[in-house]
C-alpha cells in the first residue's frame, strides 16, 4: 500500500464505455473473461498474445477472442506478439493508439506457471516465468505509461497475489513464487511512484480455484473444478476495479471476493461450479 489509503470501490460501468484497454494474453481463461466483460461495457480491447493458431488441446486463439469481444458489444484488435519482446510490446501500444486514439487501461494478464521444486525446475522454465511474469508486466506498464498519463481514467491492473512473506509460499514453489511476487512488486512500486498522477495501480487475485480449460485438461481436472468458481467472478471483480475512480483506488492487493463484497454483491455462491462441494482456496492466501 502507499502511505495514503486509496481503496474506494465504487463501480460505474458507464466509465468504461469508449475506453481503451491493452491486455497481455487474453485468448482464453480468466483474461478472456475480463476482456469479454469489458466488451459488454462498451470498451475497446487490444490483445497482445502469441496464440495465433489453435492449440492441440485448448480452445481459443487471439482471433476468436477478438470475435467474442466484438460479439459482446465492444471493439477489439489483435496484436500477435510476445510480451517478452520490446518490439512487440511497443507495436501493441502503437496499435492501440492508432486504432482507438489512446490507452486508458493496462491489464497485465499474461503469466507462466511451473510449480516444480528448486531441484526439478530447469533454468529455461525459470527464465520463462521471470520473463513473462515480471519483465512482461514491467515492460507493458512502462511502455504504456506516456499514454496512460493522458487519460482521465487511467488504471493498471495486474493479476498477481497479495505479497505474503510467510516462508510457506517460497518453500512450496520458489521459482513460481518469485515470478508472481515480482508482478506484485510492480504494483507496489508503480502505485507509489505514480501516486500523484491519478493513475490507479492495483493487483487482483482469485480467492479460490478458477474453472479454466487449462485446469480441466489436467489429470483429474474435471474433478478439481467441482471445488472451483467460474472465471466470471474474476471478470466481475476486474470490472468493479476498472470502473471505479482511479484517483481513489491504488496500491491495493485485492481478492475477487473482497472487491465484489465492497461493491455490494451479496451472493458469491452464484459463481460456484458445484455449490455442494467446498471451495478450494487458491495459493498465496
Amino acid at each position: 500500500m502507499t502511505s495514503e489509503l486509496r481503496n474506494h470501490i465504487a463501480p460505474d460501468a458507464s466509465r468504461l464505455a469508449g475506453r481503451t484497454i491493452l491486455m497481455s494474453g487474453g485468448s482464453r481463461g480468466i483474461g478472456l473473461a475480463i476482456a469479454t466483460a469489458a466488451g459488454k461495457a462498451g470498451a475497446n480491447v487490444v490483445l497482445l498474445s502469441k496464440t495465433d493458431t489453435p492449440h492441440p488441446t485448448l480452445e481459443g486463439t487471439i482471433h476468436t477472442a477478438v470475435d467474442q469481444i466484438i460479439a459482446a458489444g465492444g471493439q477489439a484488435a489483435a496484436v500477435v506478439g510476445d510480451v517478452r519482446e520490446d518490439v512487440d510490446v511497443q507495436r501493441a501500444v502503437d496499435s492501440a493508439v492508432e486504432a482507438f486514439g489512446g490507452i486508458d487501461i493496462v491489464v497485465n494478464n499474461a503469466s507462466a506457471i511451473n510449480l516444480a521444486k528448486t531441484d526439478a525446475l530447469d533454468m529455461k522454465r525459470y527464465d520463462l516465468m521471470q520473463d513473462i511474469n515480471v519483465r512482461g508486466t514491467f515492460l507493458l506498464s512502462k511502455t504504456a505509461l506516456p499514454h496512460l498519463r493522458k487519460s482521465e481514467h487511467a488504471h493498471i491492473l495486474t493479476l498477481s497475489p497479495p505479497l505474503n512473506l510467510d516462508p510457506k509460499w517460497a518453500g512450496m514453489h520458489l521459482g513460481y513464487t518469485m515470478a508472481k511476487y515480482g508482478m506484485s512488486m510492480t504494483t507496489l512500486g508503480l502505485a507509489e511512484e505514480l501516486k500523484d498522477e491519478g493513475i490507479g495501480v492495483n493487483s487482483l487475485w482469485p480467492e479460490t480455484l478458477i474453472d479454466t480449460a487449462a485446469i480441466r485438461n489436467l489429470p483429474g481436472g474435471m474433478k478439481m473444478i467441482q471445488g472451483a468458481r467460474s472465471a466470471d467472478i474474476v471478470a466481475d471483480a476486474a470490472m468493479a476495479i476498472l470502473s471505479s475512480a482511479p484517483q481513489k483506488l491504488s496500491g491495493n492487493f485485492f481478492t475477487d471476493g473482497q472487491v465484489l463484497e465492497q461493491a455490494g454483491v451479496q451472493d458469491l455462491g452464484k459463481y460456484s461450479i458445484n455449490p455442494q462441494i467446498p471451495l478450494v482456496e487458491d495459493i498465496f492466501l
